[in-house]
């Protein structure tokens, strides 16, 4: 049976279109059931707002190159990139590019490779990777194309593209569905984990576009904590305090592993990820994440090993928490 097939850059940019709109849509109800690593009820606002400059930057590159498509998309989200849930985002394009420079069509054994190189990249960027959150999401859907692919011995038809995108898709729902009770802090409130229903959106746009499909109409139902007419889980949980400091710079991978050290020190939820070469290829620009009691050390911490740029300052605090200053 022959199956209508579009794999090419031109399906990768509907793809992160796609995602734009599907995470648009759904961006109110992951906000709500977002408790994890901090309540503070924007994970689908992060994914949404980081996905629309990949998509941006897609748009305006014409390349038929897929792997130069995806850089180009993952700088652009890297530079932008909110949050957690946003900064992974931007992780996962970047390394999904990888494996597919040169190559101007998407196949299984191409599938399988670069979401495998994706979930290394996550894993690696955290300081603390945790499972019951988008990173085990990733992992399962990972091993879901790759033991599709190893079925089929490498086969790299239009057949096999098919049906490795749905054993990845079929995989990372049931890595959804496991969160709930990976992490007691989404067992407690009863709700899945909301980055990883974004990333099981993300790939499900993937699937839809490249076979000509729509989204799965039932793929969020039953989903612990997504019936829309539950109350927001915020309005009981306490106050968020701290800060999220975000912000490029350039580093040599030494110092990069001593700004690492530091910010481990001097809070949690550290992510660092490489972005790109410079020129003299000695020093990489360094996309930096982290949750902090204050803004002040972080920066002073960061200050010391260069100049950063794009920094922001953001207090972990959700609106949702708004009833509590009565």
């Amino acid at each position: 049976m022959q199956i209508k097939i579009a794999a090419n850059a031109g399906a990768i940019r509907r793809w992160l279109a796609r995602c734009e709109e599907t995470l648009g849509n759904h961006s109110d109800r992951l906000n709500a059931i977002n408790i994890f690593p901090v309540a503070d009820g924007d994970t689908g606002t992060n994914l949404y707002l980081t996905i629309r400059a990949a998509n941006r930057a897609a748009q305006e590159n014409d390349s038929s190159d897929i792997g130069v498509l995806l850089s180009a998309a993952s700088q652009a989200a890297m530079e932008e990139a909110r949050g957690n849930s946003g900064t992974l985002l931007a992780v996962f394009l970047a390394a999904m590019a990888e494996p597919l420079h040169g190559a101007v069509r998407l196949n299984a054994p191409l599938l399988a490779a670069a979401l495998r190189r994706a979930q290394i990249r996550a894993w690696s960027a955290l300081s603390d990777p945790i499972q019951g959150t988008m990173l085990s999401v990733l992992e399962v859907a990972a091993e879901g194309a790759a033991t599709a692919d190893d079925a089929l011995s490498g086969d790299d038809s239009n057949r096999a593209l098919s049906i490795a995108l749905d054993a990845a898709v079929e995989a990372a729902l049931a890595g959804v569905v496991k969160t709930e009770h990976q992490l007691s802090e989404l067992e407690r409130a009863q709700v899945v984990d909301a980055g990883g229903v974004g990333l099981l959106l993300i790939l499900d746009s993937l699937r839809a576009v490249i076979l000509h499909q729509e989204l799965q109409k039932d793929l969020l139902d039953g989903l612990a904590g997504y019936d829309v007419h539950k109350t927001h889980i915020h309005e009981s949980m306490p106050v968020v305090e701290g800060v999220e400091v975000m912000c490029t710079i350039s580093l040599s991978p030494l110092d990069a592993a001593s700004l690492r050290m530091k910010l481990d020190e001097l809070g949690n939820s550290v992510i660092m990820s490489p972005m790109v070469e410079s020129e003299a290829q000695e020093t990489y620009r360094w996309r930096v994440h982290v949750h902090a009691a204050e803004p002040e050390a972080t920066l002073t911490a960061i200050r010391a090993l260069g100049e950063p740029s794009n920094v922001t300052v953001s207090e972990l605090r959700a609106a949702t928490h708004d009833h509590a200053d009565d």
